[in-house]
């Protein structure tokens, strides 16, 4: 079955990561194929004809679209090993809760507040600059620091859910924890324009975020904090043409 494994992805995307440590937590094998975002190939155009977009995964010729989606159905196919998901229906749901939470809250300020700081990150995110309704750096000041405290906030959310917990579901790497670990690799590129530190405003996050780092798939899964911030440095650079 391993060999039957495709997965379209991009290696910035803090979505494809998602899928990549999930595989990873699972022991299994797949075919990595790098896309090109701007001359999208055949295949990812075929296996996601309504998004267009990574990561995709193909299982047996058939793909799965959108990340939790694509890890939940990791979780359910390959459910001899680590499971991510609780057993207990409650909690199943409470896990759920949170992953769109992350999607929903963090995902939105990232791209707001890059977008008001003047940074392009199309390639990693699944919401086009378009999308966000805001003009390419056309805001700062005050709406800088509402977002950078918007963002704080929800990351004091999150910081009160997790409470004294190791991970989000307790004492196992779980669901919530892939889904909202792989933005750690942004984070030094989000508070070098934000301008701030969350480990100074949020220590458990980070602690929590470097807990996560000592598991094998996640370490070798996300990319070098500076690493992403040089390459959100091009993106910035080619889009205004210089």
């Amino acid at each position: 079955m391993a060999e039957e494994v495709v997965l379209l992805d991009s290696w910035a995307s803090m979505f494809g990561m998602r899928v990549r440590v999930a595989l990873a937590e699972k022991g299994i094998k797949y075919e990595y194929r790098e896309e090109d975002l701007k001359n999208k190939s055949d295949l990812l155009l075929q296996m996601n004809p309504v998004h267009k977009k990574i990561p995709v995964l193909i299982h047996s010729g058939k793909p799965i679209c959108e990340s939790l989606i694509i890890v939940q159905y990791i979780d359910e196919v390959w459910n001899d090993k680590s499971p991510l998901l609780p057993s207990d229906p409650y909690k199943r749901a409470q896990a759920r809760f949170w992953a769109d939470f992350v999607d929903k809250k963090v995902l939105t300020l990232f791209i707001l507040s890059y977008n008001l700081w003047g940074v392009v990150i199309q390639c990693a995110c699944k919401v086009q600059v378009a999308d966000a309704g805001i003009k390419l750096g056309s805001t700062k000041g005050e709406e800088h620091e509402a977002a950078k405290k918007q963002f704080l906030e929800i990351l004091k959310t999150l910081e009160e859910e997790l409470g004294e917990k190791p991970y989000f579901g307790g004492e196992t790497f779980g669901f919530v924890d892939v889904a909202f670990v792989t933005f750690y690799s942004w984070f030094h590129t989000f508070e070098t324009f934000g301008e701030f530190s969350t480990e100074a405003e949020h220590p458990k996050i980070i602690a929590w975020a470097k807990r996560c780092m000592q598991k094998e798939s996640v370490a070798k899964t996300l990319p070098d904090q500076q690493k992403v911030y040089e390459y959100v440095l091009g993106v910035t650079k080619r889009s205004l043409g210089e």
